[in-house]
């Protein structure tokens, strides 16, 4: 199969659509990480972005739409909670879990009962899907537990001769997958997956609980509710491990412990040696983040170590892709 990047423009979406209509999957870019995406109705489309991924077929996909009159048919219930985060956050990168409608099939729910919906913030996501009229599943556009494609080169790096076409939309805003939150009581939300929609940003409309495993490890053969709740994730074929320590202390460790084919992401903006700013802030970093993770494999990495982040707005999903990365490998200086 010859795959085909094509820069996004409306006759790019239109081409999307009809290869989605006729059951293909296509790349697609949205403002969190890009996606692999195709007809959510078509179980048989859904298991071709399993197939393509190299993905576990009982990790649930979310499923994407363009507006908001699209969500009834694909859930039986929507919380009055849900309509208020919805006006707030929609379009954006949050995801909410729904019980599924008989539109949904199995192979996109991973199996569950429930159904993860999103409308996405990207201008050209959100002309695709409606291009198309229908949902669209789609998890990131990676190979399964490689990191995120944050750039349509890194899609076609994973799927060149996978899928018929990439539409290029640019380098992400976010850089890391859309917050995943469930609805366990009429005024509360559980955040499954953090993300660009902060537990800080909902607290402002509701109660809001963190699940265990966004910072630990869930049990094995566990059942999960949501994408990347797997015990390892996002890994480039270095090893990662993160170290609890800041600046000069973060360094001189390092430098300590450094032997060939080592890298080390740090907050400091100065590259040097080993050392590659991985971000002065976390907005920043979760941009860098799996751009980074991709880079250390590009340059023949055999050790990545990375500063310790903060757990505080975003940064709280940067620690949980890099928890997943580093197979919760935490070293305590």
């Amino acid at each position: 199969m010859n795959t085909e990047l094509l820069p996004f423009s409306e006759q790019a979406a239109k081409k999307a659509a009809e290869i989605m209509a006729a059951g293909g999957v296509v790349g697609i870019p949205t403002e969190t990480v890009y996606g692999l995406a195709a007809d959510a109705r078509n179980e048989a489309a859904v298991r071709s972005i399993f197939e393509a991924k190299g993905r576990p077929q009982d990790n649930p996909l979310i499923v994407h739409i363009s507006a908001l009159e699209q969500l009834p048919p694909l859930v039986r219930e929507i919380p009055e909670l849900a309509l208020k985060i919805a006006e707030k956050y929609w379009p954006g990168p949050l995801t909410m879990i729904f019980p599924k409608s008989d539109m949904i099939p199995s192979a996109t729910s991973g199996g569950l009962d429930t159904v993860a919906v999103r409308m996405p913030e990207s201008p050209a996501a959100r002309a695709i899907i409606y291009a198309c009229g229908f949902p669209l599943a789609a998890p990131s556009a990676n190979l399964s537990g490689s990191p995120s494609p944050t750039t349509a080169q890194h899609v076609m790096n994973d799927m060149n001769g996978r899928i018929p076409l990439i539409i290029d939309g640019g380098e992400c805003r976010c850089g890391v997958e859309s917050t995943v939150l469930c609805f366990p009581a009429a005024d509360r939300v559980r955040i499954l997956r953090p993300g660009g929609v902060t537990a800080e940003m909902l607290s402002e409309l509701c109660q809001v609980d963190i699940d265990p495993a966004v910072t630990s490890e869930p049990p094995k053969g566990a059942k999960v509710m949501s994408p990347g709740m797997k015990y390892k994730h996002y890994s480039p074929k270095a090893e990662v491990f993160i170290v609890n320590a800041h600046g000069k202390q973060f360094e001189d460790w390092c430098m300590s412990h450094a032997a060939e084919g080592t890298l080390a992401l740090s907050a400091d903006p100065v590259e040097h040696g080993m050392f590659r700013c991985f971000g002065r802030d976390t907005a920043e970093q979760a941009h860098r983040l799996f751009a980074l993770l991709r880079e250390a494999d590009d340059e023949g990495a055999k050790t990545v170590y990375v500063e310790m982040p903060s757990k505080e707005g975003i940064g709280l999903a940067v620690y949980n892709r890099l928890l997943r990365a580093a197979a919760f490998r935490v070293i305590e200086v």
